[in-house]
């Protein structure tokens, strides 16, 4: 045994100029470098594809309903409005989610505070009066880059009143009728009891 070791040693140091301690401790580490290298990549056999989600329509919706998409569910998408325009800005979520620069900006229509370069809550809103044409400007370049960027998923509409038309949980359009005013119902039994005083006159 001693006899194989000295010749092991002979041939390593007649080799390499190394001792065996050295030599056994750069193979040692050469070892784990693999090791630790191999581990950055990921095998073609542990590739996981992502599940995609089918793209996100909401229609027509009103600013109530858009502010459900403001980053605070985190199973919902991540929403925000120009100039009545909804865009999905979900891969955008460290700007825009909780904790973003513009976080205040989601589930909003922030037409006038982006046209001003404005943080102040009372310009998060939609409307458009008094900008200037620079302001315009400005507004108009952050769409494009919307537009450009995020998917568009909606449209802002004005908040629907009693007297809009409304669907019905089957699906089927139901038409409001306005409530009858006590004036109404007056004119109404005026008008029958006229009817029937003819009617007795003509028999």
């Amino acid at each position: 045994m001693t006899t194989v070791w000295a010749t092991m040693t002979e041939i390593i140091f007649h080799y390499t100029g190394l001792s065996p301690t050295a030599f056994f401790t750069i193979v040692a580490l050469m070892v784990v470098t693999y090791e630790v290298i191999c581990g950055m990549f990921v095998s073609p056999h542990d590739f996981v594809p992502i599940k995609t989600q089918p793209p996100l329509h909401l229609g027509d919706i009103t600013e109530e309903d858009l502010w459900a998409y403001n980053g605070s569910d985190s199973q919902k998408p991540l929403l925000m409005a120009i100039k009545g325009h909804i865009y999905d800005v979900s891969t955008s979520k460290m700007f825009y989610g909780p904790g973003g620069s513009y976080a205040m900006f989601a589930g909003r229509d922030a037409s006038r505070a982006l046209a001003q370069l404005s943080f102040k809550p009372e310009d998060i809103n939609g409307n458009l009066e008094g900008l200037s044409d620079a302001e315009l400007e400005i507004l108009q370049d952050w769409e494009d880059k919307f537009m450009e960027k995020y998917a568009r998923v909606g449209q802002l509409v004005p908040k629907k009143t009693l007297t809009e038309n409304k669907v019905g949980e089957n699906g089927c359009r139901i038409e409001e009728v306005p409530k009858a005013t006590k004036t109404d119902m007056l004119r109404e039994s005026t008008s029958v009891e006229e009817s029937g005083i003819q009617k007795d006159i003509h028999l």
